[in-house]
């Protein structure tokens, strides 16, 4: 049986307008460094979409590598991750040794932007052959002055150590980085330093959290969300460790970044179901549906607590107020998924309270500017039958508010009001004289004339 291996793919590029070889090459030998740009691009393009050049790579050798125009590197680069560098049997192919030599150059060039792409560039090299020449230049970036090659150089380290082969070409690596992480002041560096050490060395970045952790709430946003990184991998491999890691999470949900304390809260819930966790969580969840402006992070928001009330409804019936305070979102699907949830943890000790929000929600549809408001009435409406139907005595309470919207212009939302005073007739006795005479006051203002049969067979 013929073995087949696919080749891994790091960049995509739609390309409908083939050139061919011979273009490509006159372009590369001339002086223009537009048409050279133009003409890298068609070559990427063009080895992406499945075409084989073998006669450019001179060429480019050539022309395109003493280039020192930097959008030509860049393209150079892109160029050398897309062709094929081994043969049929895994090995490198000879000619690959020429470029060797240009990338040390590069990681070596005195302009700080040649060498961050280069760096960016080997952490997508697989080729061992490769990179291990060029494994001292790269460790000597690691002290560059500039944060910007300092970060790429520890992206290209972490790379490199996870090859089958990677301890070899770095033996010491989990050591330097862990140097960096202590001696490094630019926040992405660290951050870069402590996720390599959480993959590859996780004691060392669990003692280097343990001994600043009284700075950790001076720490950025990336690398607070790189510490709850590292918590979930150990606690995932050593299950007996999450007791200690809990009061870190905790502190963390104090942090001035919404993303961080999300994280918190998902990574809270997954480690611990106790209510004392579970309530932290979902206050942290009703806080962020209250502060974000977006749509998309309301909705996410409510997917979770969605989860949350699955497996925790006990607790969740606490916040059942927080959670419609979204109901002021003038998106529907907000406020859709805000009354499925909240309509699952009404109990007798929270029902009043809810038909209360729901009543006034109701006046505020009656506003001529309110937005959708004939469609949201009809949601409310829904929502207070949903909960007379748990709860019978709640009906008192806003049968005779729903009968003004008998005359809704919006017919679905006047039918489930009838259908609603239906139902309350014929469960509810005491009320029937009530709502006979009411519902006579407002044969006036019916316009269905399925509202109205209903209304005449009640």
């Amino acid at each position: 049986m013929t073995s087949i291996s696919e080749r891994s793919c790091t960049l995509l590029v739609h390309y409908d307008k083939p050139a061919s070889a011979n273009e490509i090459k006159e372009a590369l030998e001339g002086n223009d460094p537009q048409a050279k740009v133009l003409a890298m691009k068609k070559a990427v393009m063009a080895i992406l979409n499945g075409e084989q050049l073998p006669q450019l790579f001179i060429t480019i050798v050539r022309y395109v590598l003493p280039s020192e125009d930097h959008t030509v590197q860049k393209l150079l680069l892109l160029y050398l991750e897309a062709i094929e560098k081994t043969d049929a049997a895994g090995k490198l192919l000879p000619e690959m040794i020429l470029i060797c030599q240009n990338l040390r150059n590069n990681l070596q060039h005195p302009n700080e932007y040649i060498r961050g792409v280069t760096l960016r560039f080997l952490c997508r090299i697989k080729e061992e052959e490769i990179l291990e020449p060029l494994v001292p230049s790269i460790l000597a970036n690691l002290e560059h002055r500039l944060a910007y090659v300092r970060r790429n150089a520890v992206l290209a380290v972490n790379s490199i150590y996870k090859l089958p082969k990677g301890e070899l070409l770095l033996q010491d690596a989990p050591e330097t980085i862990e140097k960096v992480l202590r001696l490094e002041q630019d926040v992405s560096t660290k951050r870069n330093a402590f996720n390599m050490l959480t993959n590859h060395a996780q004691d060392r970045a669990v003692r280097y959290l343990y001994e600043n952790i009284e700075q950790l709430s001076s720490w950025g946003d990336i690398l607070q969300m790189a510490v709850l990184e590292l918590i979930r991998k150990v606690c995932r491999t050593t299950p007996g460790e999450k007791g200690r890691f809990i009061k870190i999470i905790l502190a963390l949900l104090q942090s001035s970044s919404t993303a961080v304390v999300y994280e918190c809260a998902v990574t809270l819930t997954s480690l611990s179901h106790a209510p004392s966790a579970i309530r932290a969580a979902a206050n942290c969840y009703c806080q962020l549906l209250v502060s974000q402006s977006d749509n998309n992070v309301k909705l996410i928001v409510l997917d979770r607590l969605q989860e949350l009330k699955d497996k925790h409804r006990e607790v969740l019936q606490d916040v059942i107020m927080d959670v419609l305070r979204a109901l002021s979102s003038p998106n529907m699907d907000i406020r859709k998924k805000t009354l499925d949830i909240s309509m699952d943890l009404i109990t007798s000790r929270n029902i009043d309270e809810v038909v209360m929000v729901l009543k006034k929600e109701i006046v505020k549809t009656q506003n001529k500017d309110f937005e959708r408001g004939g469609e949201y009435r009809q949601m409310l409406v829904q929502a207070i039958h949903g909960c007379a139907v748990k709860f019978p005595d709640v009906a008192a309470n806003v049968v005779h508010l729903l009968m003004d919207f008998l005359g809704d212009s919006n017919t679905a939302s006047a039918l489930d009001v009838i259908f609603f005073v239906r139902e309350i007739m014929e469960t509810n006795s005491r009320l029937r004289q009530s709502i006979l005479e009411r519902l006579r006051d407002s044969f006036y203002s019916v316009r269905s004339s399925r509202v109205c049969s209903c209304a005449l067979w009640i």
